[in-house]
């Protein structure tokens, strides 16, 4: 039988459904609103973490990202879409993370798992002094963080962004993955032009939902893969580096 306790929070949630689904400015699908995420936007709502939701900063297969208010303090909250996203993919980063051995194997858990990984994640980019995005809380598929911009909006990626000094910018994410590496003892694992925002003149990783620790089986793997990346887009805007060479100082050992 079904109490008073549970008609209200079913009630809340339509009403939150319903709220949603009126901005137009969300343009929402059902794929991206379902029954999981509003429960947790609803919780997140009741206990004062999001005051109202707004536009959306992005859009993507794996998640969207929203500008949302809470006390007058604009915060981005980020939707991993739990009927869209790459579940094979997210299953294998997470498989041989120890960290994570006792989720279960469902898309739901693997996605809950995805989100409470990437808030893992930041909070052990940032104790370490990586400009990331301060992580708040998570619910859920739903995590809420700072939003990364100014008045004029949210920091553009570096691929559409202009810097006058492209070398103090790659030397820069080079002391950030390095920093990931020997500090937070973690590996991006999916670095490009793309999660990287760049904002009152210095970089900010983003997309950390991937990022694994060392004893990955392919760590070494993924840290070649990040650094060919930043060499491939840095290549003809400054000098840089041999990746070998990093692979070496880093690791010891450059990986096959």
């Amino acid at each position: 039988m079904r109490d008073r306790q549970t008609d209200e929070y079913d009630k809340k949630v339509d009403e939150l459904r319903t709220k949603i689904k009126g901005l137009d400015q969300l343009k929402v699908r059902d794929d991206v609103f379902d029954e999981y995420t509003l429960l947790g936007l609803y919780k997140l709502l009741s206990r004062g973490w999001i005051t109202a939701m707004g536009g959306p900063i992005s859009t993507g297969k794996e998640a969207n990202v929203y500008h949302a208010d809470r006390d007058g303090t604009t915060v981005a909250v980020k939707i991993y879409l739990t009927r869209t996203a790459n579940f094979k993919k997210m299953q294998d980063y997470i498989t041989a993370d120890r960290r994570f051995i006792n989720i279960g194997k469902t898309r739901r858990d693997i996605i809950f798992a995805w989100t409470r990984k990437e808030f893992s994640n930041l909070k052990r980019a940032e104790k370490v002094g990586i400009p990331v995005p301060h992580p708040l809380v998570f619910d859920r598929n739903v995590l809420v963080m700072e939003f990364l911009g100014d008045e004029n909006g949210a920091f553009p990626q570096l691929r559409l962004s202009e810097f006058e000094d492209a070398q103090a910018v790659y030397d820069e994410i080079i002391e950030y993955i390095r920093l990931l590496w020997k500090k937070a003892k973690l590996v991006h694992g999916d670095l490009s032009e793309y999660n990287i925002l760049f904002g009152k003149g210095h970089p900010y990783l983003i997309d950390m939902g991937q990022a694994v620790t060392l004893d990955h089986p392919h760590a070494p793997g993924f840290l070649k893969r990040d650094l060919e990346q930043l060499n491939r887009f840095f290549n003809e805007r400054c000098i840089t580096r041999e990746v070998p060479d990093i692979l070496e100082e880093l690791c010891g050992s450059s990986p096959q």
